[in-house]
């Protein structure tokens, strides 16, 4: 049985909320809109966040700008080549007055976790995540743990180029919903930062502006957002047609698609809306879609990215006219309160 629409009220909740969000993010870093949005559309969609860039440009910031503008638990992990799979999941401790093992659970188990750096670890360690994303729970010593809910894993990378650094398994670039790249930011932005930072630290400064429970009803008003027949039509023709590009060695999966519709949905809330557009699909379709994908030898030599095929595919995709359809008739959208707009 279909869930009814989400009600004007719990739009204006959403829109409300993640404004807080984004402005608390704001007075830490500046001009990091699109990244932002991507962010709070993976937290509201349930999924995962990889953050890709050079060092020292804000990426491990902007992690934990999130993570404390929510009031929640946090861990944090700094992954190095000798850190241990144990090192994230947790440990048995034997308790010998007792007798007993005592398992004491490891930074995973955490509302939110920044992986720092997560490809200088090995591709065993980086694994140590891979069951605790996908399936929201941790087996250690036979036992299947869950962890808290909401669970948003944001990681960050340094580019494969660099030296210690080990690439991320397919596997576990499709198992984040996002990858973002921060960027250098523009001489007024790097210029308000200095003013930001001059003297302080304004990521001490930043309050909770939301909490678990709160998250959590958001993430269920975006489950009912409405999404017409051939708005997911339109996602798998993307989907489907990154895997005929000649192009591209690999094409999105599956879950690429359906995490796509999930974003999709979630940006749609943030704008108050009770219903998805084509134009949500082909803001996250980039950054939902361009990590998952392994380009092929002569792309690369033409240097062409996947990010640029994603974008091609997109501009030679016909959007359907029904696509752009509110809800039936019988569930039709209500206008839109004013709301924080959505890059």
């Amino acid at each position: 049985m279909p869930q009814p629409l989400p009600t004007e009220a719990e739009l204006t909740e959403v829109a409300e909320v993640t404004a807080r969000i984004r402005e608390s993010i704001s007075t830490v870093l500046s001009g990091l809109d699109s990244a932002v949005t991507a962010a709070l559309a993976t937290l509201l969609a349930e999924g995962h966040l990889l953050m890709e860039d050079v060092p020292g440009v804000g990426k491990t910031t902007l992690a934990r700008a999130l993570a404390a503008s929510i009031e929640c638990s946090v861990g944090r992990i700094q992954f190095t080549p000798d850190l241990l799979p144990s090192d994230v999941t947790g440990v048995s401790i034997f308790r010998a007055a007792d007798a007993v093992f005592e398992f004491r659970p490891g930074p995973v188990f955490a509302n939110v976790v920044i992986a720092d750096e997560i490809n200088r670890a090995s591709p065993k360690t980086q694994s140590a995540l891979l069951e605790a994303m996908g399936e929201r729970s941790v087996t250690t010593d036979g036992t299947t743990r869950a962890v808290p809910r909401p669970f948003l894993v944001v990681a960050t990378q340094n580019p494969i180029e660099m030296e210690g650094t080990y690439p991320l398994p397919e596997a576990q670039r499709d198992r984040f919903m996002a990858q973002v790249s921060v960027g250098y930011p523009s001489a007024r932005d790097e210029m308000a930062m200095m003013e930001a930072h001059d003297g302080r630290d304004p990521l001490a400064e930043v309050t909770p502006v939301s909490d678990t429970e709160t998250v959590a009803r958001l993430i269920g008003v975006v489950r009912r957002i409405y999404a017409a027949p051939a708005v997911k039509q339109y996602i798998v023709d993307i989907a489907r047609e990154t895997r005929a590009d000649g192009a591209l060695r690999l094409g999105a999966s599956p879950r690429a698609a359906l995490q796509l519709l999930a974003a999709a949905k979630a940006r749609a809330a943030m704008a108050a809306r009770n219903h998805v557009l084509p134009d949500d699909v082909k803001a996250l379709a980039v950054p939902v879609l361009a990590h998952r994908l392994i380009s092929s030898t002569e792309a690369r030599l033409a240097g062409r990215t996947s990010d640029q095929v994603v974008r091609e595919i997109l501009a030679r995709m016909p959007v359907p006219a029904e696509a752009r359809d509110s809800p039936p008739r019988r569930e039709r959208a209500f206008p839109r309160p004013q709301a924080a707009a959505v890059q």
